[in-house]
């Protein structure tokens, strides 16, 4: 079975979404089960195809912004797992000091600028990564990944006019995943395709198999190229699925145990690991040894943010950004 991506390209995906993927279900069970996690959590359970298609399509210099189900994109792009986890407990030494919590991580030294909590804001945000970089004259390409109930939002109209007038390098990634918080696309609007609602400001767009990291690394890179050629943005709808809930109190009543099943007989990570073992790209001794590695690097997370300290009272009023006659710090 021939495939056009190396050796080296599969087993990078097969690790990193295994990654996502046990970090994500560690995750919840210290949320479920003992309790170590409070507030929101949104999983990316079954997502985990964009995440890596993303990342070998594109370079670490290029900022990503994304929405409140943040922590596989923030692993892929180099957050460490110690200090996701390390912010879901609430911890100092999360990557937002334990302010943040679930929805909020953040690591500029890898070029992820963050998960955001208000639906649809960071379309805004992430189109001004892309007008900083154009302004600095890189060639560095802004990611901004929101969902489909965020395409609803008239940010999203305001920022297509903007960023195809002023031709930034930006891909706009909408993460389909069928429901948004419970309703179904379908019965949110006329438009059922997203991909189509960039027609409007004749910007490039596609439809994106988004349970294939192949499928979603070619049609990604295609739009970095446009965008570093400096022939501006494109919308992605890749169509995706989550197989957990909106969030962890979320009962999916909107939805059929059968769906869910459905979809998980394309599961991304399968997908993967059936290409590595037909090409014999790893034995199966070495995909063990590459879950054990995950599973040590996951463990090492939890361990690292039980030990960790609670944050100190004084940070309460630091990182807080107000008017100067304010009586907060500023840090």
């Amino acid at each position: 079975m021939a495939t056009k991506f190396t050796k080296e390209t599969y087993l990078y995906w097969y690790e990193l979404m295994q990654l996502i993927r046990q970090f994500e279900l560690t995750a919840e069970e210290k949320y479920k089960m003992d309790g170590k996690i409070r507030g929101f959590f949104h999983a990316y359970i079954g997502q985990e195809a964009i995440a890596a298609g993303c990342m070998t399509a594109t370079r670490q210099e290029d900022p990503f912004v994304t929405a409140y189900r943040d922590h596989g994109l923030a692993l892929a792009k180099g957050v460490s797992p110690e200090s996701c986890m390390a912010e879901l407990y609430g911890k100092a030494t999360g990557c937002a000091k334990g302010k943040g919590g679930s929805m909020h991580f953040f690591g500029k030294d890898v070029f992820f600028f963050g998960g955001h909590g208000i639906v649809g804001a960071q379309i805004g945000t992430g189109a001004g990564l892309a007008f900083a970089e154009k302004y600095k004259g890189t060639d560095h390409v802004s990611l901004t990944f929101f969902g489909d109930g965020a395409a609803r939002q008239g940010m999203l109209h305001e920022v297509f006019n903007m960023a195809m007038t002023w031709k930034l390098p930006a891909i706009f990634i909408c993460e389909n995943n069928n429901y948004a918080m419970g309703t179904s696309v379908e019965r949110t609007s006329n438009i059922v395709d997203i991909y189509k609602l960039a027609d409007a400001y004749e910007m490039p767009s596609d439809s994106v198999d988004g349970m294939s990291a192949e499928a979603v690394h070619d049609a990604v890179t295609r739009a970095v190229k446009r965008a570093r050629e400096g022939d501006g943005p494109t919308l992605l709808e890749i169509k995706t699925y989550r197989y957990k809930g909106h969030s962890i109190s979320d009962p999916q009543k909107y939805r059929t145990k059968e769906e869910v099943e459905e979809y998980k007989q394309r599961d991304p990570i399968q997908l993967v690991l059936n290409t590595i073992l037909k090409n014999k790209f790893a034995t199966k001794e070495e995909i063990e040894a590459i879950d054990k590695r995950v599973a040590d690097k996951v463990a090492e997370s939890v361990k690292f943010a039980e030990e960790s300290p609670w944050p100190a009272e004084d940070e309460v009023y630091k990182d807080i950004v107000t008017q100067p006659d304010y009586p907060f710090i500023v840090d």
